[in-house]
């Protein structure tokens, strides 16, 4: 493969380096199709399962690379940079959007001497700042110093969701002028829109990866505290377990969940309106290391009440007295009074599903978002023709 020579271009090529196709899709593709309307030529490097079609009709060039997301084999991980600088060299492209703690140092160490900007897109510190684990505890250190390094070059910039993990990368070392914060990754607020409410039992919703950071086991906790208690609120969980997280449930525990009264397992959902046509709450009570939840975002875009953690990225979405109901972590008590609550207020119900459209629709709609990327992607621009 020969590399492409940028001074023959015409437009300015954007590189999105993302974990899995299908996180490209559900986060990262309204700010890529911002690009590409204005003018960027964008690329797509990935692993590819199940959505590279659809990038590709999207009219964005994919590159399938083969990773396992997670592995910590200092063999994979060398593999995963060899593939990334290979493509970075033959590319050249002028800007990379590093998606991911864990991708933005390996795409920093497959760029390493090369004249790209990085823009590393932080969605959350993670399991790896979140979780007491001792895995976790001794990574830190370690990964602490490599953004210290990695994140203060020249043509480099970190991207945050929320205040919280932009004042922790300040307290890491990441100097303040590296840092630019956008809330979440936007939506279509033009498809997800209020929905009116479902018939029925009042109907309790999850929808995310199913991981004990996440919250699920507190959500089957709460429900285990209604049943008991005699409540008709029905919980749906809409998601699948994902592997390469550490805190993934496994798929034996979910089992024993599908036998649970009131409660229906539907898996990964294509389409999240499906489940905001038969679900009045959406909870999350997450145990922290969210940027902005998109699960949350999109709910309250349908006009559902939102309960959620009171940690950093939840409280971005969930307002409480607005839209939300705020918690501790891991009171599955306060959760389930939470929803006893809701399930008995219909009118509270109502006023937090007028809320929650018009809050997304001011800060957090696609076209918004899509303009505040678009800004920091010509100003670091310009910035390294300044550098370089």
């Amino acid at each position: 493969m020969m590399k492409i020579s940028a001074p023959n271009r015409t437009s300015p090529v954007i590189l999105y380096l993302v974990p899995e196709d299908w996180a490209f899709m559900s986060h990262r593709l309204q700010m890529a199709r911002a690009a590409k309307a204005a003018g960027y030529e964008v690329h797509v490097v990935t692993n590819v399962n199940a959505h590279g079609s659809a990038i590709e009709s999207e009219g964005f060039r994919l590159h399938p690379v083969k990773w396992r997301r997670g592995s910590l084999n200092p063999f994979a991980l060398i593999d995963i940079i060899r593939q990334v600088r290979k493509l970075y060299q033959v590319i050249a492209p002028d800007l990379t959007n590093q998606v991911t703690l864990q991708f933005a140092i390996l795409g920093s160490l497959a760029a390493a001497g090369l004249p790209i900007v990085r823009l590393n897109l932080i969605t959350g510190l993670g399991f790896l700042f979140a979780s007491p684990s001792l895995s976790a505890r001794l990574l830190r250190p370690l990964v602490k110093r490599l953004i210290r390094y990695f994140f203060n070059q020249k043509g480099t910039a970190v991207l945050v969701q929320n205040i919280h993990d932009g004042h922790a990368l300040r307290f890491m070392g990441v100097a303040a002028k590296q840092i630019f914060r956008i809330q979440g990754s936007g939506v279509d607020t033009s498809v997800l829109r209020a929905l009116p409410e479902p018939d029925g039992p009042i109907t309790v919703a999850f929808a995310g990866r199913l991981l004990d950071q996440k919250g699920i086991r507190t959500v089957i906790k709460a429900h285990e505290l209604l049943d008991q208690r005699g409540s008709p609120v029905r919980f749906v969980i809409a998601g699948a377990p994902d592997h390469a997280n550490p805190s993934s449930i496994p798929e034996a525990e979910i089992e024993t969940w599908r036998r649970r009264p009131r409660m229906e397992i539907l898996g990964h959902v294509a389409d999240i309106r499906e489940v905001w046509k038969i679900a009045h709450i959406a909870v999350l009570p997450s145990r922290g290391g969210e940027g902005v939840p998109q699960s949350l975002i999109e709910a309250a875009a349908c006009g559902r009440s939102l309960i959620a953690s009171d940690v950093p990225g939840c409280r971005e979405i969930a307002r409480p007295g607005l839209n939300a109901i705020l918690l501790p972590t891991d009171d599955h008590a306060a959760l389930a009074e939470a929803i006893d609550r809701l399930a008995r207020d219909p009118d509270l119900r109502r006023q937090f599903g007028i809320a929650g459209p018009r809050l997304v629709e001011a800060e957090f709609s696609s076209e918004r978002i899509g303009r505040e990327v678009l800004a920091v992607y010509d100003r670091l621009l310009n910035r390294t023709r300044e550098c370089y």
